[in-house]
């Protein structure tokens, strides 16, 4: 699949999906840009999966019209997402179009 890491993604994720190809948004010079400008250019390029720390992406944008898979890490923190990287990998790889799933990374 082709992923996107959103801005506040930790880009040690990356390595943890070897079986994909990852590109990051600052990549593109895509970072200034809104998220409904975002989710256009991600789609026009193909994208499949764009992985997201913004947890309010769903209430901001309508995201039903999109055909890209949303995965969103409930916490932006490295020390924290790496304990949960098997919980990232299932859900990018389960990610169909259009889906929505939200990756709990708790705290402790």
């Amino acid at each position: 699949m082709l992923i996107l890491f959103d801005n506040g993604t930790p880009a040690p994720r990356r390595y943890a999906l070897k079986s994909h190809i990852v590109v990051e948004a600052i990549e593109r010079g895509w970072d200034r840009l809104v998220n409904g400008e975002l989710l256009e250019a991600a789609e026009a390029a193909g994208f499949e999966v764009l992985l997201t720390t913004d947890k309010n992406m769903r209430y901001q944008q309508g995201l039903a019209r999109y055909k890209i898979a949303f995965v969103v890490l409930g916490n932006s923190q490295w020390p924290v997402v790496r304990r949960y990287v098997e919980r990232v990998v299932a859900a990018v790889d389960a990610a169909t179009p259009g889906s929505y799933t939200e990756v709990d990374s708790p705290f402790r």
